[in-house]
Parts: structure tokens; sequence; C-alpha cells
């Protein structure tokens, strides 16, 4: 995963503290509770968002979502997961 020059990760350090995030280096989307997973899940598909990753840096992301998702919402992931 690519640092991005648009982001501060220090602001998500600051924001959500020293949690797991799909995207570790930016310290973008925070998984560590139910809240922050569906939210991450729906901001990442979001052009605005999406836009910024090339696609093996976005699968990554989902790949994280959608493992945080099984583990603390639902073992079957997100319902949209198998259209991606």
């Amino acid at each position: 995963m690519k640092k991005r020059k648009d982001v501060y990760p220090n602001r998500g350090l600051h924001k959500y503290g020293e949690v797991d995030f799909a995207d570790p280096v930016n310290k973008k989307y925070p998984i560590d509770n139910e809240e922050h997973i569906r939210a991450a899940w729906s901001y990442i598909h979001m052009p605005r968002d999406y836009e910024k990753y090339d696609s093996a840096d976005l699968k990554t992301i989902e790949d994280r979502i959608v493992k945080a998702w099984k583990e603390k919402i639902n073992p079957d992931g997100p319902p949209e997961a198998d259209k991606i």
C-alpha cells in the first residue's frame, strides 16, 4: 500500500487511536467496531474514495474490511461482498 499525498495519517491516529485500519499506511477506514466497519465499507465504495487507490490497494482494503466484518458483525460478510 502506498502513502497518499492528500492524507495525514496522524489525523486518523488522533481521532481513532491505535486501532486497526483497512488502510494501515494512511490510517484510513478504522475497522475496530461495527459502526466503523460498516462506515468503512460504505466509504470505500464511493467514487471520491476508491478513485484514490489503485486496484491492488483497493482489493487489500476491501479484503481487510470483509475480514473485520466476518469477525465482528456476521460470518457471512457484507451482503454486497460477493458482487465485487
